[in-house]
């Protein structure tokens, strides 16, 4: 007597009110768009987001908060 062993792989489900429904993705869709490239090690209390062309990024640092913008900027 032979006896056959089938083996599938475990399938995604979404339950929505008690009903769980089976959901196959036969094509991925499109990514997201392109996150913000954000450095912000040296942040502080107060630090603004401003982009740097050197470094081809955003930056968060000291150099740049709310408080050196209205007390101690150039204006």
């Amino acid at each position: 007597m032979t006896k056959k062993i089938e083996i599938t792989e475990p399938q995604k489900q979404i339950t929505v009110n008690s009903e769980t429904k089976v959901v196959n993705v036969l094509i991925p869709g499109p990514q997201g768009a392109k996150g913000l490239d954000l450095d912000d090690t040296n942040r502080v209390d107060g630090s603004l987001v401003k982009f740097s062309s050197s470094a081809n990024k955003y930056i968060a640092d000291t150099t740049t908060t709310d408080l050196e913008l209205t007390d101690g900027g150039n204006f």
